[in-house]
């Protein structure tokens, strides 16, 4: 799984949201290093609810309708899923790069370096 659907599926376990909240919280929670954009976010969230990984309901809100999606068993399921292979990737690397860049990674590498915008695109990968 992708960091961004990642980050769309621990977004939603906060609570239901819209599309526009769900990339507002992605940013927050990753201090801007994955931004995605709504034209990012609801193609996911489509395979999302085909998946049964979400479901969707409308509501209007001052003369609008907004898709508000809800995070399912299933996909609290593939969070949990995801959120332990991740860490499984995050140590390996760590562990395989120590060496090539000592102090760079871990707890004590500068923040700024690894979610600089220009670096980091709405996927999470660097774009250099």
């Amino acid at each position: 799984m992708s960091l961004s659907k990642l980050f769309i599926l621990r977004a939603l376990f906060e609570a239901p949201a819209h599309g526009y909240e769900i990339a507002r919280r992605v940013a927050d929670m990753t201090k801007g290093c994955c931004s995605p954009t709504e034209g990012t976010v609801y193609p996911v969230l489509r395979d999302f609810e085909i998946g049964g990984y979400v479901t969707r309901a409308e509501e209007v809100v001052g003369g609008r309708t907004r898709k508000i999606y809800t995070l399912t068993a299933k996909g609290r399921d593939a969070l949990k899923t995801a959120l332990i292979a991740w860490a499984e990737a995050s140590r390996a690397l760590e562990s395989a790069s120590r060496d090539l860049f000592p102090g760079a990674t871990g707890p004590h590498a500068p923040q700024d370096s690894c979610c600089s915008p220009s670096t980091v695109t709405d996927t999470g990968v660097s774009s250099s």
